[in-house]
This record gives C-alpha cells, structure tokens and sequence, in this order.
C-alpha cells in the first residue's frame, strides 16, 4: 500500500512545475506588461500635462517669443514637436499690457505601446492650460529699485 503512494506522488512531482508555467504565460506575464504599459501610459500623460503648464506659465509671466516657450516645452518632453504647440493670448490681438489670459495646448499624441493584444499606438486627446495675466515681463524691479531678471523666464 505505501508503495503506490510513493509512486504516486514522485509521478506527479513535474506537475506543479507546468502548471505554474501554464498560469504564468497566461496570466502572470501579461498582467505584469500590462502594468507596465500603463504606466508608461500615465508617464507621457503626466508629461504632456507639465509641459503645457510649463508653456503657460511661461507664456504668463514673461515677455518670451512664442518659439522660446516652444523649445522650453520640447526640452521638458522631447516627444512633443514644436509645430504641434499652440499659443493663444485672448482676446485677440492684445499686447502684454491688456491680455486677459494666455492658452496653451498641444495637439493629439501618439503613445507607442508594445501590447500585441491592442492598437500599436494610443492618441491622447489634446491638453490645454489657460492662466490668467500676470506680469508678462522677463525682468522685475527687485528691493532696491534695480530691474533684475524674472527667474521663471532664465
């Protein structure tokens, strides 16, 4: 009686090893790049988000041109090209002394992603940041009555 039990149980002795193979092909490693896709999902979207306050901020408080908020914008998050940046001060035409606000916003991006189970990219949909008017200059009058450069604008 002891003995087909022995044999049972060493017949058996390769079987954990291939169920375990068998759970984690079919659901372990997916989970597991699945989880990584998505964070690299909430990197370019946490990305773009920064960025486009970045360009707002900038385009708010200092006297830049558009292109020098444009390359701080791509430095931030190289993925997004300038010409896919637009900057809008409203109303219309206005100067640095009577904008209201300033919008900036990218255009949709693509997000490559590696998952064979989907589409070989995601777009995201456009991001946009309006701020109101501040100073719009990129320098200030420090303490002692001395004009010094605004550091947001270096």
């Amino acid at each position: 009686m002891n003995s087909s039990i022995y044999r049972y149980r060493h017949s058996q002795g390769g079987l954990a090893a291939v169920e375990f193979a068998l759970i984690a092909a079919l659901i372990l490693f997916p989970l597991l790049f699945g989880i990584i896709e998505f964070g690299k999902i909430l990197f370019y979207w946490n990305a773009a988000t920064e960025a486009t306050r970045l360009g707002a901020r900038l385009a708010v408080v200092c006297d830049l041109a558009d292109s020098a908020v444009k390359s701080r914008m791509n430095a931030l998050f190289p993925v997004i090209e300038t010409d896919h940046i637009d900057i809008a001060y409203k109303p219309d035409g206005c100067t640095t002394s009577t904008c209201i606000q300033v919008e900036v916003s990218i255009k949709p991006i693509n997000v490559p992603t590696f998952n064979p189970f989907m589409d070989s990219s995601m777009k995201f949909q456009p991001f946009r940041t309006t701020l109101p008017r501040e100073s719009m200059r990129s320098s200030v009058i420090g303490l002692s009555g001395v004009e010094v450069p605004n550091p947001v604008c270096t």
